[in-house]
C-alpha cells in the first residue's frame, strides 16, 4: 500500500456570526444554535448543500453542556449540509478553533477528504452549572439504593449548602489564578506599560471599524439574532478613554496596568473555516484565498515559570512556537506581510513580541500588525477565535492582490500555544 501524496491546502473562505458580549443578545442561544448559524453562512455562501460537498465537519467548544457531548455532528443534523456530513468534536481551550482547522488541513493534505470546514463556538453567558459535589455524591447513593426505603434514606442527607451550583471559574485548576491574574504576572515580568497597552486596544477598535466600513467583513460576518457587527466593538475607542479605566487584573501586587478596555470581554459566538484541496475549489471554480503551509503547538510550565518570573506566562507558549515553527520554514517575521496575534489580553501580545525579539526573531512592524483589529475589539469566544482568523487573514491575503504571505498566533489556557502560516501565491 502506497503512503498518500502531500497536497495543497487551500482556504476557500469562512463565515462568523457578530460576537457579541455575554448576558447579552445571545443570552439564550446556545453553542449548537450559534455554530449552526456560521456554518449555515458559509453553506449558503458557497452552495454546498449537496450530498458529498464537504468531506467532514470538525469543530469544538470550551464551555460544554452534557448535551453537547456530540455537538459538531449535532450542528451538521441542523444545518444545510447533507446530513451525511462526518463530523467530530475536539477542543483545546483557546485554540480549539486553529487546531481544528489543522485537523481537517491535514486530511486534505494526505488526500483522506477533498474539503473539510472547522471552527468552534462558545458561550460565557451558558456556562454549564456544575451540581455541587456533595449533592451529588448524595443523588449517587440514591440512584444506588437498591429500595424505595434507601433511596429515601440518601436524600434526606441533602442540606440547603448542596443546592448551591458550583460557578464555572476562569482559573487554572493548577495555580488557582485566573487567566487575568496570570496575564498580570507576565505583564510586570516584561515591564509592558499600561500606555502601550492601552495603545494596542484602541487601534484594535479602530482598525475593525474601518474593515467593517470598507466592506471587508461583508463576506464573512452573517447577521444573528438583530446583531450585524460585533457588539464589544467600539469605532471611536481612544487612548484617552481607555486611560480613565481602573485596573482589574494584578491590583493587589501594586503597579497593575490591566483594564476591562485593554482585556477582552466574556463573549458569546461561533465562526467557521473552509478548506479543501485545490482540485475540489477548481472543480466548483472558486479561487482559493490563500493556503496553510505550516503549522506549530506549543506549551510552558506555567505552573512554575509563571508564578516565579514571568518567563513562561501562562499565556506565553507562541513565544517558543513560533521561533520553532519559523525555523523549519526558513523563515523570518520580517517575510510576513501581515502578523495575527490572538489579543486575550494587550499585555499578553505585548509581552510575545518582546519574547520573540528577545529571541531573535526581530520586531513586528505594528502596521502590519492584527489589520483588521483582533479580539480586544471583536471579543473572544474561546474556541471561534481560531477560525475567525484564518479566514480573516485569508482574506486580508487575497484583498492585496498578490503574493504574500501571513503568520497566526494563540495563546490558550494551560500554557499552551497554537500557531500557523497562510501564503499566496
Amino acid at each position: 500500500m502506497s503512503l498518500p501524496s502531500v497536497r495543497r491546502v487551500a482556504v476557500i473562505g469562512g463565515s462568523r456570526i457578530p460576537f457579541a458580549r455575554s448576558d447579552g443578545p445571545y443570552a439564550t442561544a446556545s453553542n449548537q444554535d450559534m455554530l449552526t448559524a456560521a456554518l449555515d453562512g458559509v453553506v449558503e455562501r458557497f452552495g454546498l448543500q449537496g450530498a458529498g460537498d464537504v468531506g467532514e465537519f470538525a469543530a469544538g467548544a470550551v464551555l460544554k453542556h452534557s448535551r453537547d457531548f456530540n455537538l459538531a455532528r449535532e450542528v451538521v443534523l441542523g444545518s444545510g449540509l447533507d446530513s451525511r456530513t462526518p463530523a467530530y468534536d475536539l477542543q483545546q481551550a483557546c485554540g480549539t478553533g486553529l487546531q481544528a482547522v489543522i485537523s481537517v488541513a491535514n486530511k486534505v493534505m494526505l488526500g483522506q477528504i477533498e474539503s473539510g470546514i472547522a471552527g468552534g463556538a462558545d458561550t460565557a453567558s451558558d456556562a454549564p452549572l456544575g451540581v455541587n459535589d456533595e449533592l451529588r455524591k448524595v443523588l449517587l447513593a440514591a440512584r444506588r439504593a437498591r429500595s424505595v426505603g434507601g433511596r429515601v434514606r440518601a436524600l434526606t442527607r441533602v442540606r440547603p449548602g448542596h443546592l448551591v451550583p458550583d460557578i464555572p471559574r476562569n482559573a487554572e485548576p493548577r495555580t488557582g489564578l485566573s487567566m487575568g491574574e496570570h496575564a498580570a504576572v507576565t505583564a510586570r515580568a516584561w515591564g509592558i506599560t499600561r500606555e502601550a497597552q492601552d495603545e494596542l486596544a484602541a487601534r484594535s477598535h479602530q482598525r475593525l471599524a474601518a474593515a467593517y466600513e470598507r466592506g471587508f467583513l461583508d463576506g464573512l460576518v452573517v447577521p444573528f439574532r438583530g446583531l450585524e457587527r460585533d457588539q464589544n466593538l467600539r469605532p471611536g475607542s481612544s487612548v484617552e478613554q481607555l486611560a480613565r479605566l481602573k485596573p482589574v487584573f494584578g491590583v493587589e501586587a501594586g503597579g497593575a496596568t490591566m483594564t476591562a478596555g485593554n482585556s477582552t470581554p466574556l463573549t458569546d459566538g461561533a465562526a467557521v473555516a473552509l478548506l479543501a484541496s485545490e482540485e475540489w475549489a477548481a472543480a466548483r471554480d472558486l479561487a482559493p484565498l490563500a493556503y496553510l503551509t505550516a503549522c506549530e503547538t506549543a506549551a510552558v510550565d506555567f505552573v512554575h515559570g509563571d508564578v516565579a518570573d514571568g518567563e513562561d506566562g501562562l499565556l506565553m507558549a507562541p513565544a517558543y512556537a513560533v521561533p520553532r515553527m519559523l525555523e523549519k520554514a526558513g523563515l523570518g517575521l520580517a517575510d510576513f506581510d501581515f502578523v495575527e496575534v490572538h489579543e486575550a489580553f494587550a499585555s499578553q501580545v505585548l509581552a510575545t513580541l518582546a519574547a520573540w525579539e528577545k529571541r531573535g526573531l526581530g520586531t513586528v512592524d505594528r502596521e502590519r500588525l492584527n489589520v483588521a483589529g483582533s479580539s480586544l475589539a471583536t471579543g473572544h469566544p474561546f474556541a471561534a477565535t481560531g477560525a475567525r482568523i484564518v479566514a480573516t487573514l485569508a482574506g486580508l491575503l487575497a484583498e492585496r492582490g498578490r503574493p504574500g504571505r501571513g503568520l497566526i498566533s494563540l495563546c490558550a489556557a494551560g500554557g499552551q500555544g497554537v500557531t500557523a502560516i497562510l501564503e499566496r501565491d
